[in-house]
């Protein structure tokens, strides 16, 4: 299930959803959620204007769940997104992956979380309390780590 939207989101909801789903078949559920955090090194951060591609975004994020349930014993995956303006603290993104063994688990939820922050179509905007706006652009450290998912070490 993905959802992109404004609104905040209930954690504590989703999860308790999210199980309800699973019918008591998944031994572990993994969350992570994201916050709005200071991304400037020299000013503080008061807030990050989301924008993202509707519809094509919504694709994208549920082919990584796809790809996450391909990959791992994993029944199902959640992805709730929020765009929009969002200040310093708040929840940007909530993923959670359930399976019947925590490993699995684990490893969906890290590949979604990654492979979001390079392949879903989202832009953040940053305002810094100056009022200074800029976009905020991909780190090289990002897209190297999700790289690694589409080419694992040797074992």
């Amino acid at each position: 299930m993905v959802i992109v939207q404004e609104a905040d989101f209930d954690a504590a909801q989703l999860l308790a959803g999210l199980r309800q789903r699973c019918a008591g078949t998944a031994g572990a559920v993994v969350t992570f959620t994201g916050y709005v955090r200071d991304y400037a090194q020299d000013a503080a951060t008061q807030s990050l204007f989301l924008e993202h591609y509707p519809g094509m975004c919504e694709r994208e994020i549920e082919a990584l769940c796809n790809t996450a349930q391909s990959r791992w014993d994993v029944q199902e995956c959640l992805v709730v997104h929020r765009v929009g303006e969002l200040r310093n603290a708040e929840q940007i993104v909530f993923v959670a992956a359930a399976s019947a063994h925590r490993g699995d688990a684990f490893k969906a939820c890290e590949f979604i979380i990654d492979a979001l922050k390079t392949r879903a179509p989202f832009w953040k905007r940053e305002t810094l309390a100056s009022g200074e706006r800029f976009w905020v652009r991909q780190r090289e450290s990002d897209a190297s780590k999700t790289s690694q998912w589409d080419h694992p070490p040797a074992t």
